[in-house]
């Protein structure tokens, strides 16, 4: 698994921070931006140790589970039963060491590179002041349905690809790209084919005027 860049965290820091904006927001001073990222990162660092203590409490589980399979079993069947329950322990602590193996990156980028901080900082600054302007974008690319109602996790990911195309000089291609890489990580399922389509809407909208 290649790096990622640090304008790939910025954003990814950014949506965990707008996760913690009340709905209809105050604006926010230039104080409590930085504030509301290290407060991300902090709450990004204890879910993870949250997760790894998690994992390791079910592979203690895992082992005690097969020690009895060994030791307590009275009959092939139950030794089988064991086995299972064990099997199913180790894989959900796979699972979560496979969700947190990646965040440390995040965390040591977002509090030792400079570039990250800021960006992720602008990014939601405009959010913040530009809010109803980048929702009336959005608006006009849906179908059939209301900026209000979206999932909050998809709206703050459009928000951030909208922004970052109309107010932060990137390419139309490379935040549809980040929007939906982010999609696929925190949304749900089919979350990325929606951002994906919304966002096309977009810049085919901007295209046409």
């Amino acid at each position: 698994m290649q790096p990622r860049k640090p304008r790939q965290i910025a954003r990814e820091l950014a949506l965990l921070s707008l996760s913690q904006i009340p709905a209809n927001p105050k604006k926010l001073t230039a104080e409590e931006l930085p504030k509301l990222v290290l407060a991300a990162v902090r709450t990004l660092t204890s879910e993870v140790q949250e997760t790894l203590d998690h994992a390791t409490a079910e592979l203690q589980r895992s082992n005690a589970r097969l020690l009895s399979s060994q030791t307590r079993a009275i009959d092939l069947n139950t030794s089988r039963g064991m086995l299972q329950e064990a099997v199913i322990y180790t894989q959900t602590a796979i699972n979560e060491l496979g969700a947190a193996v990646e965040f440390p990156e995040l965390i040591q980028l977002a509090n030792q590179d400079k570039e990250v901080g800021r960006y992720a900082v602008e990014i939601i600054r405009t959010i913040n002041e530009q809010r109803t302007t980048i929702d009336e974008k959005i608006a006009s690319a849906l179908v059939d349905w209301q900026v209000n109602r979206l999932a909050q996790i998809d709206r703050d990911i459009l928000r951030i690809a909208v922004v970052e195309m109309m107010f932060l000089d990137t390419p139309d291609k490379v935040a549809i790209n980040e929007a939906v890489e982010l999609a696929k990580r925190y949304s749900g399922d089919d979350g990325h084919r929606f951002i994906n389509g919304v966002l096309r809407r977009v810049t085919e909208q901007e295209q046409a005027v």
